[in-house]
């Protein structure tokens, strides 16, 4: 009788987990660049419940059981979001349509083939430092230039170039007065090259991408990450900046599915508790 109530259990603690992720994408709905997360459920190894034979007539197969549910992770959703016009000089946004021969991906940049192997859209990402000298990934293209003539994220890291390096103008530049090109290089006012650039990767395996804080990915294995260029099919545009992916009618749906859900399992705990309390203060008085 106790594996209904560790199972219904088990399910209380999923889909707080599912709520959960569902609430950070609410959230995040007008972040820059965020990616909508998807709360991956799995469920524990099943158990083979069979009939004892009698006369010595052999077992008979009943069916399987599942014993619980396990909220295993939480997985990005790496598909272009769209973009909106700031007309700031110092926002950037990533218009990423990158093409896979013979493949055709879904809305949410997934292909499946007939043998089930999937495939994921391979997408681009400015390229930063962290404030331990790490690489990360970021879609925010919300940059700024400090004091000292740094390209540096909302969150103050800083933004790489294409030698791999942070990128930084003379002291006193402002971002009114730079140009991107279509080459992910920066011109003045006047279109002279500045000597300065963007580094922008292309990660082929995105579901290598690890989510880290304040909108960055760290990428975990073997990524097939390289720089992009213009005849991958991306474009960084000036003046712009990405919405989040999240949609938001889908959120709310997901929201009440997993409140019901968790509702449903904490009817199925508070009768095995009634059982349990019947079986202890009653049937053992007899």
């Amino acid at each position: 009788m106790l594996r209904g109530l560790y199972t219904a259990a088990a399910g209380m603690v999923a889909q707080q987990r599912v709520h959960d992720t569902v609430t950070t994408n609410i959230a995040n709905l007008n972040t820059t660049g965020y990616k909508q997360s998807n709360a991956l459920n799995r469920s524990f190894p099943d158990m083979l419940l069979s009939m004892t034979g009698k006369n010595n007539e052999p077992s008979r197969r009943i069916g399987r059981l599942s014993t619980g549910v396990l909220a295993e992770e939480s997985i990005a959703l790496q598909v272009q979001g769209d973009l909106d016009k700031t007309d700031r000089a110092s926002d950037f946004a990533i218009a990423s349509n990158i093409e896979v021969a013979g493949t055709v991906f879904d809305a949410s940049g997934k292909s499946v083939a007939e043998d089930g192997t999937v495939t994921y859209r391979p997408q681009a990402y400015f390229t930063v430092q962290d404030a331990d000298g790490q690489t990360r990934y970021t879609r925010g293209g919300q940059f700024h230039l400090a004091a000292d003539g740094s390209l540096l994220t909302a969150d103050g890291s800083a933004v790489l170039g294409k030698n791999n390096r942070p990128v930084t103008f003379p002291a006193g530049t402002s971002m009114d007065s730079l140009k991107l090109n279509g080459a992910y290089d920066f011109t003045d006012a006047d279109g002279v090259a500045t000597g300065r650039s963007l580094l922008i990767t292309r990660v082929d395996r995105v579901q290598d991408l690890i989510r880290e804080g304040d909108g960055k990915f760290r990428l975990d294995g073997q990524g097939g990450a390289a720089p992009a260029t213009a005849a991958d099919g991306v474009e960084v545009r000036q003046g712009y900046t990405e919405r989040s992916n999240v949609d938001a009618t889908q959120a709310m749906v997901d929201m009440m599915g997993a409140l019901r859900a968790y509702e449903a399992n904490q009817k199925v705990v508070q009768y095995y508790d009634k059982s349990l309390e019947k079986a202890v203060n009653e049937v053992g008085k007899v």
